[in-house]
């Protein structure tokens, strides 16, 4: 048991800062830079004192209660102060929050060394040590809020004489602490993918150390603080913590060693039962009923519910999770994980996915140690009680089916699905599952992941659209393992270009595949047969698709410039398909992010700061990279160099475009109508009429109605640019 140490009362408030920390200039540098308004307040007078007496208040000095000259006496009732206490404008109200209504003052309390603003509800707070409190703030029914001396909030450093096991550290991506990071306040997702990759350069690493290091100040004394117009009530323990404006806090159990960010327009609530430790909260946030959350990051609009457990791991902005264990991850933004038996362990997320009931993602009970990993694409959805064996790799939009996968996978295929054939103990994949067969949901994915991305300041660009650099690149890759694997069932003789020639020819062909498997290789570390379906529609597709992404990207900019502008842009941009990295959801360019990781080795890029304004200026630049990628795809998959487009190559892929998004929208339907079709689906309703009351009418489909009203614009659109392309 640790010691207890007796020490005389009148020192209770006093010394926080150790002897040996404390700078010559006192124990209050750090605390006047909090709350910068001493000179305003003055002593107490001899019948102030009275009055206080008189309503069982006490003090061990009564000279280092200070006020302002707006000080009611009668407000402040049976409570004690130890050391310095600065209260400020008093005013005869009470303050209301959702009928909770407390009077201004300070009732039933002990306050040590603290700082109170103006027109605060003080109420039963049994024990406050150092804390700065803002203006209008409302504390009721909390047990214990302390502050240490050497209190990081949250955040990844050390102060002064503290030792290296004593850092904060996230360890994501791999149980063994192999990729770990120091979480600071203002940390992105970004930030922390860049810091968890490239471990073998050391260089570069250091760098990282470094620029953490230099936010923050190694001295001792700094005081926890509660925002302005912040409400707590019914909690017991607070420890540590940095709180922004506004926030909402109530019936909580445990908030120790936190940055809570939260502001007027962006507002953080934390709700009953919760235990958050060592962590940063971003702005906007919502945590509730029962939440255990320990060495975690969670950004921006991000929801934790239910008995949820976030451990060791980083949360992306607009994200949910509820019920489930989440250990040892990073997650990109607008990840979805609702059920109470899914569980997400040693993974790098890369956002907008969704994690079904039972799916166990990442667990080590199937393997040797705890040094493996999942990476997934973004839009990754493991589908009902899926059990992954890591290593496994997932391209962008991979869905799998019910099943235990025993073996390490790599899928190269985007928007494919994923299954076991039991009965002949085989791996089947279908590559472009989504757009052949389940159109509806694959394009509500963009309009409800913008929805739902509730940041106040978008000045990061992170991508929505299913169609993107970073999907069309894994395309082309799927084309060539299609090509690959078709030209291998054609033919046992020849090298690698060999294989990719004859197969291309046979799928373009109409004539009949093969008449046996399609056999892809290195797709899982086993011997058994993993089959490709449906290859030539998979083919045509995704050949479709890469079109119809850059005639997209063109028809934007034949939108604003003339044709004969685009002509000449198109010409001067860079040949050659670049490679995209997804960085916490922002698309960036490989060579720009290289050039960035060259300069931190260096250097000349020496802050978190720089580095997020790098993110932003590649937001900034990130439509003209798409276009220069769209028309570096086109002239690849056309196999037409871009100085060789004329009037009706363009004219060609415009009118392509138009009946791509008629049949995009003609499956968006197709694929939502099937529901109401079904007549399993209509047996559990009286009646058809039935059916519409409870999950809606067809016809008042909000997404399809929509879709609808945007193949409109987009055909008047295409006309007006082939009318204005012809000089009409």
């Amino acid at each position: 048991m640790a010691e207890i140490i007796k020490e005389k009362l009148s020192g209770l408030g006093y010394h926080f800062i150790p002897e040996e920390y404390c700078p010559a200039e006192g124990e209050y540098v750090q605390r006047d830079v909090q709350f910068p308004r001493g000179r305003h307040f003055r002593r107490l007078t001899a019948a102030e004192i009275a009055v206080l007496v008189e309503h069982q208040n006490y003090a061990n000095n009564w000279n280092d209660v200070l006020v302002t000259d707006k000080f009611i006496p009668q407000q402040i009732q049976y409570c004690k102060f130890y050391g310095l206490v600065r209260i400020g404008d008093m005013e005869d109200i009470y303050l209301n929050y959702r009928d909770l209504r407390l009077p201004t003052g300070v009732y039933h309390s002990t306050i040590v060394s603290c700082d109170l603003g103006d027109a605060v509800a003080i109420h039963h707070v049994r024990y406050m040590s150092h804390f700065v409190v803002g203006n209008e703030v409302m504390l009721s029914n909390v047990n214990e809020m302390e502050t240490s001396h050497n209190a990081k909030f949250g955040n990844g450093i050390l102060k002064t004489g503290d030792v290296e096991e004593r850092r904060i550290k996230l360890e994501l991506c791999n149980e063994n602490g192999g990729r770990s990071v120091w979480p600071f306040d203002g940390m992105q997702a970004g930030d922390v993918f860049l810091w968890s990759r490239n471990r073998q350069d050391h260089v570069l690493q250091e760098r990282f150390q470094e620029m953490t290091d230099r936010r923050y100040t190694k001295e001792h004394g700094y005081y926890s603080e509660i925002g302005d117009r912040c409400v707590i009530k019914n909690t017991h323990t607070i420890k540590d913590v940095k709180i922004g404006s506004h926030a909402y806090i109530k019936g909580v159990n445990k908030l120790k060693n936190l940055t809570i960010n939260s502001s007027g327009e962006s507002f953080t609530q934390i709700g009953e039962g919760c235990e958050l430790v060592n962590g940063i909260i971003g702005y906007g946030c919502r945590i509730f009923y029962g939440v255990k959350a320990v060495r975690f990051i969670l950004s921006s609009n991000s929801q934790l519910k239910y008995g949820a457990r976030l451990i060791n791991s980083f949360l992306g902005d607009n994200s949910t999770i509820s019920c489930c264990e989440v250990l040892n991850s990073l997650i990109f933004p607008a990840h979805e994980q609702h059920h109470n038996n899914s569980f997400l362990c040693a993974a790098l997320i890369k956002g907008q996915s969704n994690m079904a009931a039972g799916a166990t993602v990442g667990s080590n009970h199937n393997s040797r140690a705890a040094d493996g990993e999942i990476v997934a694409g973004r839009g990754f959805w493991p589908g009902l009680c899926v059990s992954l064996k890591h290593n496994s790799r997932f391209a962008s939009y991979t869905l799998i089916v019910k099943g235990d996968f025993l073996h390490e996978l790599d899928i190269k295929f985007p928007f494919c699905l994923v299954s076991n054939e039991v009965h002949t103990n085989r791996l089947v994949i279908v590559p472009g599952y989504w757009f052949l067969y389940n159109m509806y949901a694959l394009m509500r994915n963009t309009s409800k992941f913008h929805a739902r991305d509730k940041r106040k300041f978008k000045n990061q660009y992170i991508e929505y659209d299913v169609l993107a650099p970073d999907t069309v690149n894994e395309m082309f890759e799927a084309l060539r393992e299609i090509e690959k694997a078709v030209g291998r069932a054609c033919s046992s003789i020849g090298d690698d270009a060999d294989l990719l020639l004859t197969g291309k020819a046979v799928l373009l062909a109409d004539g009949p595949l093969p008449k046996k498997d399609i056999l892809v290789d290195n797709v899982e570390f086993s011997k058994r047969e993993v089959v490709l379906a449906k290859p030539r529609e998979a083919y045509r597709v995704y050949i479709r698709m890469i079109r119809y992404y850059a005639a997209l990207q063109i028809i934007s900019e034949l939108q604003q410039t003339t044709f004969a502008e685009l002509v000449g842009k198109m010409i001067a941009l860079p040949a050659g398909r670049r490679y995209f990295e997804n960085v916490g959801g922002q698309l960036i360019p490989e060579d720009k992010l290289q050039s960035l990781l060259d300069e931190v080795r260096a250097g000349a890029i020496s802050s978190w700061d720089d580095i997020h304004a790098s993110y932003h200026l590649w937001s900034r630049e990130y439509p003209a990279d798409k276009l220069a990628h769209a028309v570096a795809s086109l002239a690849e998959i056309a196999g037409i160099p871009v100085a060789a487009w004329d009037l009706d190559f363009v004219k060609e892929l415009i009118g392509e475009a138009l009946e791509t998004r008629k049949w995009i929208f003609s499956e968006i339907a197709a694929s939502r109508t099937k529901d109401y079709q079904n007549p399993f689906k209509q047996m559990v309703y009286s009646s058809y009429e039935e059916m519409e009351e409870v999950v809606g009418a067809l016809a008042d489909n909000d997404f399809i109605n929509r879709e609808r009203l945007a193949l409109q614009e987009f055909e008047a659109t295409v006309t007006g640019i082939l009318a204005a392309i012809d000089g009409r």
